[in-house]
C-alpha cells in the first residue's frame, strides 16, 4: 500500500510517499481502508518536533510514529477476533492521535475504542474533519466551561477548526455567541450562526466594555490577564 512517511523532523519537504506493507489487525484491532484524513495542529507538531517538549512523547531525535495522520474516515476492511463493535463494511471515523497515528496511508489498523460509526448523512471528508477539533471544542465548553443556556460566550479564533465547532456547539446549548476572527473569515461565522462577530484587525475586544460569562481562547493569542478584563467575575476562561 502507499503511505506518507516521515522519518525525520523538519518541513513538509521531509515527507515521502512510499510503498509499504499493508498492516494486519491484531485480535483487538480494526483494519480500516482510509477514504479521507484531515490535518490539525498536532500534525504540524509531529512533523516539526516543535515545541521541543513534544518530543518526549513523539520521539527525541526522530519521529516515534513514522506515518502521520490522526483524524480519519473510511470503511472497515477486516476485524480481529475480539472486536465486538464493528464488522467488515462498516463506515467509521476516529482519532488515532492516542494510538499510534498512521492515518496518512491507504490502510491503518486501529483499536476499536478509537473509532465510531460514521453518520450516514455526512461525507467521509466531513467525518474526517470532526474528531480532534470537535472533541476539543466539547472539552472546552462542557468539561471545563460547564456551559449553560443563556450565557454570553466569547470564542477567540472562532473561524478555525476548533473554533467553528465551538461556535455551533455553544449555540446548540442556547448561548449568546461572540466570535473573534479576521476580516476574511467574517462570512464563515455568519454562516454558522454566531450572534456577534468581532474583527480583530479593527477592534480589540479586550479593551471593550462588554463582558462575557465564558471565554475560550482557541488560538492562544491573548494573555489570561487580558481575558480577565472582559470576563464577568467568578466566571471561567479556557485557553486551548
Amino acid at each position: 500500500m502507499k503511505a506518507i512517511v516521515c522519518d525525520k523532523y523538519g518541513s513538509p519537504d521531509v515527507l515521502e510517499l512510499k510503498e509499504i506493507n499493508k498492516p494486519l489487525p491484531t485480535e483487538n484491532q480494526v483494519l480500516v481502508r482510509v477514504y479521507a484524513a484531515s490535518l490539525n495542529y498536532g500534525n504540524l507538531v509531529l512533523l516539526k518536533g516543535k515545541p521541543f517538549v513534544a518530543r518526549f512523547a513523539f520521539g527525541l531525535t526522530k519521529p516515534k510514529y513514522s506515518i502521520p495522520g490522526g483524524d480519519i474516515a473510511g470503511i472497515v476492511e477486516a476485524v480481529g477476533k475480539n472486536v465486538k463493535l464493528f464488522k467488515a463494511g462498516d463506515e467509521v471515523f476516529g482519532d488515532l492521535s492516542g494510538c499510534g497515528w498512521g492515518g496518512f496511508a491507504e490502510y491503518v489498523t486501529v483499536p476499536e475504542y478509537a473509532l465510531a460509526l460514521k453518520p450516514t448523512n455526512i461525507s467521509f471528508e466531513e467525518a474526517a474533519a470532526t474528531p480532534m477539533a470537535g472533541v476539543t471544542a466539547l472539552q472546552g465548553l462542557l468539561c471545563k466551561g460547564k456551559i449553560i443556556s443563556g450565557q454570553k460566550v466569547l470564542i477567540n479564533g472562532a473561524s478555525g477548526g476548533v473554533g467553528t465547532f465551538t461556535v455551533q456547539i455553544a449555540k446548540s446549548f442556547g448561548a449568546e455567541v461572540t466570535g473573534v476572527c479576521s476580516t476574511r473569515n467574517l462570512e464563515i461565522l455568519l454562516s454558522i450562526g454566531a450572534d456577534h462577530i468581532i474583527d480583530y484587525t479593527k477592534e480589540d475586544f479586550t479593551q471593550d466594555e462588554k463582558c462575557y460569562d465564558l471565554i475560550l481562547g482557541v488560538n492562544g493569542s491573548n494573555s489570561i490577564s487580558a481575558y480577565k478584563r472582559v470576563l464577568n467575575p467568578f466566571q471561567l476562561i479556557n485557553v486551548y
